[in-house]
């Protein structure tokens, strides 16, 4: 933190009367987070908001941001991006980073105050600014009101040289007082920070408070925002995310604006510091007609007021906010016109949309670490995707499970429920744990942490499966290592051995695997668990696995089952294509139907439904692979997944893998007229062109299709292989080498009778009894 700009010291009275304030209040628990569908959202959009940021991450636009969207109460979308620093040294953005709000103070803490104190009568919208500062009226602007001021038509210059300030806010605010103004009062729309810093200062003159005081007091604390304060304090400061260098020190926690640091951190068009969870709170307030929890912030009538349009010289403002300006580009554009919002010079912004029940925050320190960093277009883009997203205005009921309950709660992982069991099937027992990026808890804590930390378990080893411990490894041979953190060692299952050796075992008596699938046959974490069970049969030792729920569902059954004798790394068992079970389940049909005499301990998860997909769950995704980056790709590669082995690109080397195919031999306009004229339910298939940076055809342009699921209870990803493999046996015979695809398929009737030019239906019929007989066998290994 910077300790070279002077932070205004609290008065001693006003410090005491927070603090007791502070002590009274019970901090807000954050929005509870629920699934698209639970809130009529399209489910999925979270992957194209991913996406969009993604973009303009690798495009440098900025280091890094925070993504909330809300609706109906609940968060349906939250989530970290890139980095919060890069210089002096590089740091990974998280969820509570705290960051400088710059001009949405304007709204959040100014306008706020000003609402209240006009509810209350000690301000009035036509109040003359000479009634607080009759030193406002030089120069013609004896007429100039509050009301103007808010919605920038006052007639103000939009800035002031910062050597005309001192630290002293009054003195300072007679500057702007001696100032001439640039246009006639209420004919112009000219956005001013010092029509602003006036009102901060109408706030301390009609309160007797200066407005960090009295936002702090009358908003923040009564609302739980216990981390929204102009000059945060050292804790919070050490999580806020740097913006730029000034006189050789990097800004943490110190206020970006010039004039609102000259001021000592406070000042009515910048200086106020905040979280996501905290702008969540007030967005939600808002939406509640201005209550929370019992608190009224300001009452309804006064909301109303305050987000009333007006009009000026064709820009629409509220009191404070923005509703259509030539600042606006960070608004969705498939928003309501009811919707309000604002932004802010260092990369943030907050719409809220009432006829959509609706907010979407978008926070960034766009300015790190050079000033150049663009926010705008994205955090529109993003606006734009959530209001596109809402089915209607009104939440669904919650759907019922497959028992005909109401499902009740967030889902609770195997290792939660683990933790929450005290470890009791680990206790005094030498651990070892087959892990990787996505064994975590549903706070994203991760089990090799959790298990190091437990008092009841002995963590002695670590072992990681294909793309290494950290899921970003893409070659065939990975190496041992050592774990920073615990320093204990990480076997390779993905290296000169894929199974777990004596000499590895040698000091372990249990071997605990907890690692996210996704539910189709050929991703190999299933082959990883199912030789970990032949090891620890052989060793004599105990597996536990820890569940987790299959992202794609459990209810839905697709694809041939594999063939007997073509078992293989990417073939384990001889189960369908899509098997709609989970891996505690899997788990439990290998060990019966291979007659391994293994001790197998499934520690269940909570509160997961077969049909649920992850988007009902309220977990986080996490890419499970380095090309595995959304539930989207993850339904989707079932059925587009299969064709990799052959001469056809996948998208490896894209943004979008497994949502697109193609090829430089592919006429794309041609390949999606032959798709679509499957007329497969949930799906629809446009012509693409791309050219993968990476894997198969790299620089070279590619003819091809992209794949976009309209219906998520409708898609079968096993439907669209077919039709896919079809048309290219139809369209380019000479052209697309199906030799290596039973490479994944392993089934040979199918594969002879697509190259023979059978039909998806046709293809389908050949597996149709298989398939059936595979369901009365996984029957009696459902759990959920």
């Amino acid at each position: 933190m910077n300790q070279s700009y002077r932070r205004r010291p609290l008065h001693w009275a006003a410090a005491v009367a927070a603090l007791l304030l502070v002590s009274s209040q019970a901090s807000a628990e954050p929005l509870p987070q629920a699934a698209a569908s639970a809130v009529a959202m399209r489910p999925g959009f979270s992957a194209d908001i991913d996406r969009a940021v993604a973009e303009q991450l690798e495009a440098k636009k900025m280091p890094g941001c925070v993504v909330v969207v809300g609706r109906h109460g609940s968060i349906v979308h939250k989530q970290a991006y890139g980095n919060r620093s890069l210089q002096p040294e590089v740091e990974p953005m998280t969820l509570d980073t705290v960051f400088d709000m710059a001009s949405l103070t304007k709204p959040i803490a100014t306008s706020t105050s000003i609402m209240r104190l006009v509810e209350r009568g000690d301000v009035r919208l036509r109040d003359k600014v000479t009634k607080y500062f009759p030193e406002f009226a030089a120069h013609g602007k004896d007429d100039i009101t509050v009301e103007q001021l808010l919605i920038h038509a006052g007639g103000l210059a939009p800035v002031i040289a910062t050597d005309k300030f001192t630290d002293d806010t009054m003195e300072s605010m007679l500057k702007i007082c001696e100032m001439e103004p640039v246009a006639e009062p209420g004919e112009v729309f000219k956005y001013s920070d010092l029509g602003f810093l006036m009102l901060g200062a109408i706030v301390q003159k009609a309160s007797g408070q200066p407005l960090d005081e009295y936002s702090r007091e009358q908003v923040f604390l009564p609302l739980g925002m216990q981390e929204t304060m102009f000059n945060p304090n050292e804790q919070l400061c050490q999580r806020a995310a740097i913006t730029e260098q000034v006189d050789g020190t990097w800004l943490q926690g110190v206020v970006h604006d010039p004039r609102a640091r000259k001021l000592g951190g406070v000042a009515g068009h910048a200086g106020l510091f905040s979280t996501a969870d905290d702008l969540a709170i007030y967005a939600q307030t808002l939406l509640n007609n201005g209550q929370r929890n019992n608190v009224s912030v300001v009452l309804p009538q006064t909301l109303r007021e305050w987000t009333t349009p007006r009009e000026i010289a064709g820009n629409k403002r509220g009191l404070g906010w923005d509703m259509g300006s030539v600042y606006s580009r960070n608004r969705g554009e498939t928003m309501s016109p009811k919707a309000f919002g604002h932004g802010g010079f260092t990369g943030t912004s907050m719409w809220i949309d009432p006829e959509l029940d609706l907010f979407v925050i978008f926070l960034s320190n766009r300015v790190h670490p050079n000033g150049k960093g663009e926010v705008n277009d994205l955090a529109g883009r993003i606006g734009t995707i959530a209001a596109s997203a809402c089915l209607n205005s009104t939440p669904e009921a919650p759907a019922e499970s497959s028992e005909g309950k109401v499902a009740q709660g967030p889902v609770k992982l195997g290792i939660e429920v683990l933790a929450a069991n005290h470890f009791d099937v680990l206790e005094g027992k030498r651990v070892g744990l087959i892990a990787n990026h996505t064994s975590c808890d549903s706070q994203r804590k991760s089990t090799i942490e959790i298990l190091a930390e437990a008092p009841e378990v002995n963590l002695v080893a670590l072992f990681s499966p294909e793309h290494g411990l950290k899921g970003v490894e893409d070659h065939a041979n990975i190496g041992d290592t050592t774990h920073e953190a615990t320093k204990l060692p990480v076997y390779s299952l993905y290296g000169e051995t894929r199974k777990p050796t004596k000499e590895q075992l040698d000091g372990v008596d249990v071997i605990v695997f907890d690692i996210q699938d996704i539910g189709c046959r050929f991703y190999t974490y299933l082959s990883t668990m199912g030789l970990a069970m032949e090891a620890a049969a052989e060793q004599g030792k105990t597996l536990v696995v820890l569940d987790r729920p299959n992202p794609i569902g459990g209810k839905l059954v697709e694809g041939p089952v594999l063939d007997s004798g073509s078992e293989s790394f990417v073939g384990f068992h001889p189960i369908p294509v899509r098997h709609g079970m989970t891996l505690g389940e899997l788990a439990q049909m290998i060990k019966s139907e291979k007659s391994i005499d293994v001790e197998l301990i499934v520690v269940k998860t909570e509160g997961w439904h077969r049909e649920d997909y992850q988007y009902s769950t309220g977990l986080p995704w996490i890419d499970t692979s380095p090309n595995m980056r959304s539930l989207t790709e993850a339904v989707l590669y079932p059925g587009v997944g299969l064709f990799e082995t052959t001469n056809v690109s996948v998208g490896r080397g894209t943004d979008t893998p497994f949502e697109v195919l193609g090829a430089p031999w592919i006429d794309g306009n041609q390949l999606a007229e032959k798709i679509n004229a499957y007329q497969l339910a949930g799906v629809r298939v446009l012509p693409v062109q791309f050219t993968p940076t990476a894997s198969k055809f790299e620089g070279e342009s590619c003819g091809g299709v992209n794949f976009v699921i309209t219906d998520w209870d409708e898609f079968r990803p096993v439907d669209l292989a077919w039709a896919i493999g079809s048309s290219l046996v139809e369209l380019y015979s000479e052209d697309w080498e199906s030799k290596r695809f039973n490479r994944l398929l392993s089934n040979r009737a199918v594969l002879d009778a697509l190259v023979g030019g059978a039909g998806p239906q046709e293809l389908k019929g050949i597996y149709e009894a298989d398939l059936a007989e595979f369901q009365k066998r996984r029957s009696q290994f459902l759990a959920y």
